[in-house]
């Protein structure tokens, strides 16, 4: 059984960073594509950054560029987010996603098979 486990979130102040984790298990993790993903209260659930299955590509959504790095370790089945410059539309609950296929660049939901609980993120003015 696929687990995804994310960690690493809390309450940070404007202009503050944090690192997320995601620990996965139960796949070939270094067969598959990763990604993060949030959702704000009341707000669809929104694509951040992907990673390839081997580190060697990422991609962002608009609203992080420049401000949120995603890497990976396949030694430890893990997929990190730095986050830095955070703003209060930060504020969300981030989830962590194994996409299906291995290949591409996924950024809809569709496009992934497994997904962690997720990590609440709060970032205060």
């Amino acid at each position: 059984q696929v687990q995804l486990v994310e960690s690493g979130g809390g309450l940070v102040q404007v202009g503050g960073s944090l690192r997320l984790s995601c620990v996965a298990s139960g796949l070939a993790f270094n067969r598959y594509g990763m990604a993060w993903f949030r959702q704000a209260a009341g707000q669809e659930r929104e694509f951040v950054a992907g990673i390839t299955w081997n580190g060697g590509s990422t991609y962002y959504g608009n609203a992080v560029k420049g401000r949120f790095t995603i890497s990976r370790d396949n030694a430890w089945n893990t997929v990190f987010l730095q986050m830095n410059s955070l703003k209060p539309e930060d504020t969300a609950t981030y989830y962590c996603a194994a996409d299906s296929k291995g290949v591409g660049y996924p950024t809809i939901e569709s496009d992934f098979r497994s997904w962690g609980q997720g990590t609440q993120v709060i970032v205060s003015s």
